[in-house]
């Protein structure tokens, strides 16, 4: 271990704000135990203990958060050219660290350093100035056409391409100030959406399963998995475990134990998909399933599928199967399936290395001492118990000598340290409980933190990739490995995806299902996969949406339920032949139509269809008993309404020019029982409004009747996790079932799972509640899309 050297300079508070740091950034700062240690590092390190000017001082925040571990050697080196403003913007900060990164610990020299970060390298205004003329020169075709639509980030880029050190504040006033010599003042047409190119009519097919075949692709098509490094430098350092004695663990591999593992796994990247088989998966495991299956796809590599099956308690072959179901079906296949519990045998034995090596002892505290020894940080009475006798207790646990509850096996780690996830660990519990996997042969059980990292180590993992809440495990991960001499993967945390109107705790999600709030796992208002899947969502469309958030360490942002449904439209729009539903019908009598006669019109498919294409329209029966939606009819008449009203005319879509000519009210004098209308047989009329239909397929025969779920979003708040009582927050309108829908007759041949568009109504997929004599459909989403126009 090294040892590294602190000078009392005041609280780490007070030297954040000396530094420049804003008091909030500096309070958030101290809690975070890893920033505030690395932070505190460089500042004595810079020699700016006494404090230092805001620029400086935000550069070396930067320093702190992303400076490379494996390059810490010239860390010092940095920091001087910060310290002496040689290094004065984030722009040649982020040079500097993709510069270090790739040199790792060896030498370089200072002259080709200073030129990857352009120091020295001043750039005038008027540099910028011909540098934006050029671009918008080059760009002018298109700004003319785009106007304030055109991409001012692409223009951005072009200036910054060329001078890449310039001020990026200068280049932006350059920029608008060049968009607005070049086309005046903003119109009302500037602020309008774009009109969308009209797409060729698509071929019904069946859902693609693998992300990067994905019909929509996100506005930048960057690799997201560039950000990885590749197996053969795996022998940088991972990170740095502080102890309370000051300390420091620098945890990486040796050349001899990473050529060990470069030959068994032949330099292939190695992830895994480790979920807990306690629960359905949700969107978040999408994100997961997109993080490790993606990235070894991407690299040639393989992707382990491991079920973490460390409590038999919580776990049920139902969650097993359905994991497994639902990663096929979001379109990867794991290179192998393998569980926690194969390897019982082989952490067994380990747990007992590590108790000889004087890393792990057996106590005899209960949870809630446990609990309270580590608030206070204070040692277990049994923490420095004998190995021998360490030995002999575990030994009796495996042979379920000791009750359950009475007995732990702990690892030795270190009690006083700033990272509560290195107070002396579980490694072991009693657990007297059959397990699904591995049945009754075991009665003590590995903990995760435990577990995790060695089946990782042991399974060759070269990437071990998880969400930030595991970054503060990260110590704990590296400390077992190290003082079991395993070999150690890369780790490498993203932020979790968090999506508004939803919650994601499987506790939450196990707490609605089991109470019955909601029809079990695979509720079409849930975020389970399972739940997408059933709504009619495309494994495609969520792998789009996934992609395009793209794998950040933003730990503050929640997506927005909007964002995904503009990826589930994008690809219904292209993909869901559309048909005619009416939901709340009411009856329309064609007075001047022959009674029993019934025309057959074309409707489409298609928006676009092309009328030599047969294949894409279908018939829909037109008589003199047709029903419109009960919202498209009012007694009283305006100027911004399109429906049908007494003395209106209204085109019913694919069909004829109907005039209302007569309302047949009920005994109340209010309720309409029917509309009596006529209809313009030569389509003369030319009325603005058109609305949907479905008429009587012969005489006195009602058309095709249908079940039709609404669904919305299951909370009405953004965040229902906000609130004290998060079951108030449930939106009682989150499901409205409608018994009797009109379809027209095309729709009796529906299978379940298939899609459609149900003009000027939304996206429906049909129910698996479906039975021959009745048609369920759940919508999938509305046809409003509030995200496309908002900007992307």
């Amino acid at each position: 271990m090294e040892v590294k050297e602190e000078e009392s300079s005041g609280t780490p508070l007070e030297l954040f704000l000396k530094i420049g740091l804003d008091e909030r950034t500096a309070r958030n700062t101290i809690a975070n135990n890893k920033v505030t240690n690395n932070l505190t590092a460089v500042i004595h390190e810079a020699g700016v203990t006494e404090g230092c000017n805001r620029t400086i001082g935000n550069l070396l925040y930067m320093v702190a958060t992303k400076y490379p571990a494996n390059a810490l050697i010239h860390r010092p080196t940095l920091l001087g050219y910060i310290v002496s403003t040689k290094i004065k913007t984030p722009a040649q900060l982020e040079a500097a660290f993709s510069f270090l990164s790739s040199t790792a610990s060896e030498s370089f020299e200072l002259k080709e350093f200073e030129e990857a970060c352009g120091v020295g390298v001043e750039v005038s205004e008027e540099d910028i100035e011909q540098t934006v003329n050029e671009v918008f020169k080059q760009n002018k075709g298109s700004i003319l056409e785009l106007r304030y639509r055109i991409n001012v980030g692409d223009l951005f880029g072009h200036v910054r391409k060329r001078l890449p050190w310039a001020d990026p504040k200068i280049v932006k006033k350059l920029i608008d100030a060049k968009l607005y010599e070049l086309l005046g003042e903003r119109t009302a047409a500037d602020n309008e959406k774009p009109s969308k190119q009209k797409k060729e009519k698509p071929a019904k097919v069946e859902d693609k399963k693998v992300a990067d075949e994905n019909p929509v692709q996100p506005s930048e098509d960057l690799n997201p998995f560039l950000i990885f490094p590749n197996p053969e430098e795996n022998f940088k350092v991972h990170t740095e475990v502080f102890f309370s004695d000051r300390p420091v663990l620098r945890c990486c591999n040796t050349k001899e134990v990473l050529d060990k593992h470069l030959k068994r796994t032949s330099g292939k990247v190695y992830t895994r998909f480790p979920p807990e088989p306690n629960g359905y998966l949700h969107i978040g495991h999408a994100k997961a399933m997109f993080v490790s299956f993606g990235l070894a796809k991407e690299r040639g590599g393989c992707c382990y599928l491991r079920y973490d099956d460390t409590n038999p308690e919580a776990e049920k072959k139902e969650y097993i199967d359905h994991i497994e179901e639902i990663v096929e079906w979001m379109g990867w296949k794991p290179f192998k399936i393998t569980y926690t519990s194969d390897y019982f045998q082989e952490l067994y034995e380990l747990a007992v290395e590590l108790i000889r090596r004087g890393h792990a002892y057996v106590d005899h505290q209960t949870p809630e001492e446990i609990k309270e020894y580590r608030e206070k940080k204070m040692d277990s009475p049994w923490r420095d118990r004998p190995i021998a006798e360490s030995l002999k207790l575990f030994e009796e646990m495996r042979l379920g000598m000791i009750e359950e509850g009475k007995a732990t096996l702990r690892m030795k780690q270190d009690m006083q340290s700033d990272n509560g996830n290195m107070y002396d660990l579980i490694a072991y519990r009693i657990k007297f409980t059959p397990h699904p996997h591995s049945g009754d042969k075991w009665c003590i059980y590995p903990s995760y933190d435990y577990a995790h990292c060695i089946v990782d180590s042991l399974e060759d993992i070269t990437h071990s990739l998880c969400t930030l809440e595991f970054e503060t495990r990260r110590a704990s991960y590296y400390w077992l490995l190290h003082v079991l001499d395993l070999y150690q993967p890369y780790v490498w945390e993203y932020s979790r995806l968090n999506v508004t109107n939803t919650v994601m705790s499987k506790r939450k999600l196990n707490f609605l299902v089991t109470n019955k709030h909601v029809d079990g796992w695979d509720d079409p208002r849930l975020m389970t996969l399972a739940g997408l899947k059933r709504r009619g969502v495309t494994s495609t469309a969520i792998n789009a949406f996934v992609r395009g958030i793209g794998i950040t360490r933003s730990d503050s942002s929640t997506i927005r339920l909007e964002r995904l449904e503009y990826h589930i439209r994008e690809e219904l729009n292209r993909t869901a032949p559309r048909t005619l539903v009416v939901l709340q019908p009411l009856k329309v009598v064609i007075t001047n139509l022959e009674s029993g006669l019934v025309m057959d019109l074309d409707a489409k498919k298609w928006p676009d269809a092309s009328t030599e294409d047969s294949s894409a329209f279908y018939k829909v029966p037109f008589s003199r008993v047709v029903y419109i939606e009960q919202s498209d009819f009012r007694m009283k008449d305006s100027k911004d309404y399109y429906g049908l009203a007494p003395g209106k005319s209204v085109l019913l879509r694919y069909a004829f020019p109907i005039k209302c000519t007569e309302v047949v009210l009920a005994d109340d004098n209010k309720s309409i029982v029917e509309i009596r209308a006529e209809y313009d047989p030569s389509k003369k009329t030319k009325p603005k409004g058109v609305i949907h239909w479905v008429a009587e397929p012969s005489r006195e025969v009602d058309p095709l009747s249908i079940e039709v779920r609404l669904f919305d979003k299951l909370f009405n708040s953004e965040n229902p996790a906000e609130h004290e009582d998060w079951l108030s927050d449930v939106n009682l309108q989150s499901k409205v079932v409608i018994s009797g829908a009109y379809a027209v007759p095309s729709l009796r041949d529906a299978a379940m799972g298939d899609r459609f568009q149900f003009e000027r109504l939304g996206y429906f997929v049909v129910d698996k509640d479906s039975t021959p004599e009745r048609l369920v459909f759940n919508r999938t989403v509305t046809l409003r899309d509030s995200y496309g126009k908002s900007g992307k």
